[in-house]
């Protein structure tokens, strides 16, 4: 679910239609609090703060993200079985797709230890990004300073209806943060839109 945006003054008692807008968003069902990111975003956010999106990558991340080094153990895992026709090879191909299978389930086994590890949070104040298995990088702005905010989607994404956010922080010529792979890509960017034009004017 997603928090409706309370008014911050008395005198914003009748919402903006922006508010009205996130608050039936909540209500439909369309964006979520991920509960197993919340194990992780609570440390994050402040006393007081009022949390409006908390999320993960889509779980297509943990494929999408390895389809590179897939690719690269499935060619070696061939030329292992080829080769082993040899006579002086010391494996089989039973061999070679075995090592080929434990490649992979290496490969997606650390892709999926890097999806727990991002969380994505947008609350009242800022806009956070946690990520990183052994090394953990956290990046906060408040809402003030986000200048640009933008939407990617690359063709694998697209295909599986999932798309990349872009922050951009005053004073910089390049995008400072990303939320990589996230479903539904348009209704959360209207969210930060909203909830920077609400809290960060």
């Amino acid at each position: 679910m997603v928090a409706t945006l309370p008014p911050r003054t008395a005198e914003d008692a009748p919402a903006p239609r922006s508010a009205d807008r996130v608050a039936h968003a909540a209500d439909a069902g369309t964006l979520e609090i991920d509960a197993s990111a919340a194990l992780l975003g609570k440390d994050l956010v402040q006393d007081g703060e009022i949390i409006i999106l908390m999320l993960r990558p889509s779980l297509w991340f943990v494929t999408l993200s390895s389809l590179g080094g897939l690719v690269m153990i499935a060619l070696f895992t061939f030329a292992l079985a080829y080769v082993s026709q040899m006579p002086w090879a010391a494996w089989n191909d039973t061999q070679a797709f075995a090592i080929g299978a434990g490649l992979v389930a290496l490969r997606l086994g650390w892709q999926f230890l890097e999806w727990l590890s991002r969380v994505y949070i947008l609350t009242d104040r800022r806009i956070i990004t946690r990520s990183g298995v052994l090394r953990v990088a956290v990046f906060e702005a408040p809402l003030k300073n986000i200048q640009h905010t933008s939407v990617f989607a690359e063709v694998r994404e697209r295909l599986c209806g999932l798309g990349t956010l872009g922050f951009a922080t005053a004073g910089s010529d390049t995008f400072d943060a990303f939320w990589v792979m996230i479903r539904q890509p348009f209704v959360v960017h209207r969210t930060v839109v909203e909830t920077i034009r609400r809290y960060g004017r």
